[in-house]
């Protein structure tokens, strides 16, 4: 299951059923869970905890230092779940001492060909990175976020669950949940109705998401206007409360 040819710390901790093509090469402290695929060329660095069932594809780099000037090579941390997937040349680095100090990564993700992640960033469960996406340090992404190619987003920037970016979209602020952005730099243009339908949601959720954004992100009314004018709308599901509760608490400000 392991090539003779990789070569692997001896204080690696691998599964049995972990396979390991030609020439990859395995730091320490690295741990790697059960049926977890490493293709040949592919480079994992000192304290990455990688979970089961993931596929890492030829040529890319997981758990690299970070790529940050203040970071002196102090110990910190990737954490990755279960059933990623990995394509070539994609990088991810560890965390840092002034961030969280780790990356972490969920479940059920898929990084296309040549995307980064950076340090301290969070990605939860079900994302899509498209080719060449890249997120900056301290980037958090919600569950089932889909980034179309090339799409770049900058550091400390929350995007919520469900949105969508298209290609070549340039991220510098907050994105709402269940929100379809694009341009450069990006504007939100409405919900991503044909994505939520595919994810089933009904049309009930999406009608009242689709009133809530034209409210909270396209009015020109100011804050307590808005809030009034939502309460006449008389909408109780969570995923409204979800995307007001969003924008409440953004740091950088909501993409409009």
């Amino acid at each position: 299951m392991i090539h003779p040819t990789a070569i692997i710390s001896k204080s690696a901790k691998i599964d049995s059923s972990v396979e390991i093509g030609p020439y990859s090469v395995i730091h320490d402290n690295v741990k790697i869970d059960s049926n977890t695929v490493v293709e040949s060329h592919v480079v994992i660095k000192n304290y990455t905890t990688i979970g089961k069932n993931n596929h890492i594809y030829q040529f890319a780099s997981i758990g690299e230092d970070p790529q940050d000037l203040k970071y002196k090579g102090e110990d910190s941390k990737l954490i990755i779940g279960d059933n990623n997937i990995f394509r070539e040349y994609s990088t991810v680095n560890r965390g840092t001492v002034t961030g969280i100090n780790k990356t972490i990564i969920g479940s059920n993700n898929l990084f296309m060909a040549y995307t980064h992640v950076a340090h301290d960033c969070v990605i939860k469960d079900d994302c899509i990175l498209s080719n060449a996406a890249s997120l900056a340090g301290h980037v958090t992404l919600g569950k089932s976020v889909s980034l179309g190619g090339f799409t770049l987003v900058h550091q400390f920037c929350d995007i919520g669950d469900y949105a969508f970016s298209g290609l070549g979209t340039v991220i510098s602020r907050d994105v709402t949940p269940f929100t379809l952005v694009a341009g450069n730099h990006a504007q939100a243009y409405k919900i991503n109705s044909a994505g939520l339908k595919r994810k089933g949601f009904s049309d009930e959720v999406i009608r009242s998401l689709e009133k809530t954004f034209k409210l909270f992100v396209k009015s020109k009314s100011n804050r307590s206007q808005v809030n009034e004018s939502f309460k006449k709308l008389d909408i109780d599901c969570q995923e409204v409360k979800y995307f007001i509760d969003f924008v409440n608490s953004s740091e950088r400000g909501i993409t409009r």
